[in-house]
């Protein structure tokens, strides 16, 4: 490239994708492409596309009708990539003249070459080719990583999309990851996330490397000091897989279990392929092997045929769980899955409502649970420093709980020993009573 040309990067959707983002972003800058201050400084954007939900969507066409507009006044090329690419790509080649480049999720890759200068292949890169995955996903000078493990899923939930645009499932090879997260080990990050549409079907099979395994392999073999995944699917997750997490200090006692829902009807109808009694025999097995660990979920209502006797059913699970968070939302039909041409939807207005009542009752029980840690003394990775006050640091402990509390950016990477003193909201108050190694 004879010049410095910028970028500006506009990413939605999921923790995937933030990844995946970040590796486009290290490898344009590999390339001697600088990151803008803001779109009009550029001359390249990029918008990492979502198309999980129409509210996903229909911001991304608001963007791009921006970008429309901007380019009447500026030179910028704008390229859309993403599940959103793939899954609307004629729609967006016929009715998005302002996009100059499109890749799909298996794309990616060779928009860096496109723009790099050296491909000369299918201008959208939209062709049917296997994943590939990135080697580095981490930026420097984090505390936190997110390093991708699968792609893809074989699920086929009635309401998703994501195997449709995401493809089937394929493994990284095991070495990869072992040598990335050395890497961001080296770097200074404490805190690793390994992520996949469902982390517990990883399987390396030209190394004989399975979900457990891996963990065994991360936990022995490097130098980080804590290990989560996401997203875990409820019938993937094996004793063998409770087992590591119960026996091995670096991976956290935390753990987001999608139940979608607690009705064994509703759950057979998403396709879900386990019943309510089987996800809280699991969640027993769980809490009887790992006592301190906390849950987090996703939550939908309002999937079509849904009743008041689906919804009991669902709140007695809540309340017998006792999720610390819920990530709640109602269904939202997808074009191209199999629940998309049911007959039997339901207002939006009801599922609102029905939204509503489950957002209070979670409000309730994180109440509760939260309530049980005040005066308790948790271990603290310092992150950053708060937006609010350069005197407070914010941390996250083992359980994804963030706590605020007095101190200084020479804490930042540190771990630290914190009373919580209070709560607001989801944010625990504390101070630091003893800092290890002192």
């Amino acid at each position: 490239m004879s010049e410095k040309k910028k970028y500006w990067l506009e990413n939605y959707g999921c923790q995937m994708n933030k990844a995946e983002a970040s590796a486009i972003e290290l490898e344009l800058q590999e390339e001697g492409w600088l990151p803008a201050d803001n779109e009009n400084d550029a001359d390249l954007a990029i918008i990492n596309t979502c198309t999980v939900r129409k509210t996903a969507e229909n911001r991304i066409w608001g963007r791009i009708g921006h970008y429309k507009h901007l380019k009447k006044t500026k030179e910028i090329k704008l390229a859309v990539i993403g599940c959103m690419a793939e899954n609307w790509k004629d729609q967006l080649k016929k009715d998005a003249p302002a996009v100059d480049i499109i890749a799909g999720t298996k794309g990616q890759k060779l928009l860096i070459r496109k723009l790099t200068g050296d491909y000369t292949g299918q201008e959208d890169f939209l062709e049917d080719n296997r994943y590939s995955f990135h080697s580095d996903h981490g930026s420097k000078d984090s505390i936190n990583a997110l390093v991708p493990i699968m792609h893809g899923c074989n699920n086929f939930c009635s309401y998703c999309i994501v195997p449709y645009v995401r493809g089937r499932e394929v493994s990284r090879d095991s070495e990869e990851i072992l040598k990335e997260i050395r890497k961001l080990a080296e770097s200074g990050v404490q805190d690793v996330t390994l992520l996949g549409q469902n982390v517990n079907s990883y399987h390396d099979v030209v190394n004989g490397i399975d979900f457990a395994s891996l963990l065994r392999m991360i936990t022995s073999e490097t130098d980080i000091p804590r290990i989560r995944f996401l997203s875990s699917h409820p019938k993937d997750l094996n004793d063998d897989i409770i087992e590591v997490m119960a026996t091995e200090k670096n991976i956290c006692n935390h753990l987001h279990l999608p139940v979608q829902h607690g009705s064994t009807k509703v759950l057979a109808d998403m396709n879900r392929r386990y019943s309510k009694e089987d996800y809280l025999l699991l969640v027993e097995k769980l809490r009887s092997r790992i006592p301190q660990i906390s849950l987090t979920t996703d939550i939908m209502v309002g999937f079509p045929g849904e009743t008041e006797e689906d919804m009991a059913e669902l709140e007695d699970l809540m309340n017998k769980v006792k999720f610390s968070e819920s990530f709640t939302y109602f269904y939202n039909p997808r074009e191209g899955t199999k629940a998309y041409n049911r007959g039997d939807s339901l207002p939006e207005e009801l599922k609102k409502k029905r939204l509503s009542r489950i957002i209070e009752l979670q409000r309730r029980i994180s109440r509760d649970v939260f309530e049980k840690r005040i005066g308790t003394v948790v271990e603290v990775i310092a992150e950053r420093v708060s937006k609010k006050s350069d005197k407070e640091i914010l941390g996250r402990t083992e359980r994804n709980e963030t706590v605020l509390f007095t101190g200084s950016r020479e804490m930042i990477g540190k771990s630290l020993q914190v009373k919580i003193k209070s709560m607001r909201g989801q944010t625990f108050f504390g101070e630091e009573v003893s800092c290890p190694g002192e």
